[in-house]
């Protein structure tokens, strides 16, 4: 099915369902995809189809494209909401994502004061020390964990390399409620494998992580886009609402993507 890439290093702004006018940042080529994980579901394709022949962008790159986005959005009276450090990939794989940050921060604070910065990020690079600590740097640390079933991660985000949700679960506690936990709540059948995550099996585990996690939001979304892979399906809007509910109920924010 038909996917995308974005610019590098910088696309839109564009009007995003869960973060209004956002500009994003991307820490990866134009070309291709760079990614720890190959999600089933990602908009940007599947990585032995996306592989990239040109360098990832360098922080000095990234700081001089964004200072002229930023400068030109300026002149023209936008006002943004956030600048989102996503992309095609993983933007924390990147080399110079501590320095990145600093940049962005930078940035952000002379040119758009009311935007807030943003990294979407699958969590992979986060027990990585100077990667870490960036994340505490920004204002919303936004984390994948889109169950606690090693087995269903497996299937679903196939990670690309040693991934043990247990430590994920760990890592995300150790940013002391300062992250947002993410999660796509999905249907659909691929390969004869059930992909549905709505059901008890896997919420009621995933919300007794959201209790020891402490995280200081939730947000939860379904397929909005074309997949890569035929078969996966929109959540229904009521099931989500319901999922919603049940993590509100532990005093913990719920933003739901329809």
């Amino acid at each position: 099915m038909p996917t995308k890439l974005n610019d590098s290093p910088i696309y839109g702004p564009v009007m995003s369902r869960r973060m209004g006018l956002s500009l994003g940042v991307n820490l990866e080529p134009a070309d291709g995809k760079v990614c720890s994980f190959d999600c089933l579901y990602c908009e940007c394709g599947l990585s032995e189809e996306r592989r990239t022949t040109t360098p990832v962008p360098t922080a000095a790159q990234v700081a001089a494209a964004l200072e002229g986005k930023l400068r030109e959005l300026a002149n023209e009276g936008a006002r943004l909401d956030d600048i989102s450090l996503a992309g095609n990939g993983e933007p924390t794989l990147n080399p110079e994502f501590p320095q990145i940050v600093d940049a962005v921060l930078t940035l952000r604070d002379e040119l758009a004061p009311t935007a807030q910065v943003t990294v979407i990020s699958n969590g992979t690079m986060a027990g990585h020390p100077d990667v870490h600590a960036a994340l505490l740097r920004v204002d919303s640390n936004l984390f994948k964990l889109d169950t606690v079933e090693q087995a269903y991660v497996d299937l679903l985000d196939r990670p690309r390399g040693a991934y043990d949700v247990r430590r994920q679960v760990e890592l995300a506690k150790s940013f002391g409620g300062h992250v947002t936990i993410q999660t796509m709540f999905l249907k659909g059948v691929v390969d004869g494998q059930d992909l549905d995550n709505t059901g008890d099996k896997y919420v009621g585990p995933w919300l007794d992580a959201l209790r020891e996690i402490g995280p200081e939001a939730t947000t939860i979304y379904t397929v909005d886009r074309d997949t890569p892979v035929a078969g996966l399906a929109k959540a229904p809007a009521a099931t989500l609402d319901a999922i919603a509910e049940r993590v509100r109920a532990l005093g913990i924010p719920c933003l739901v993507g329809y």
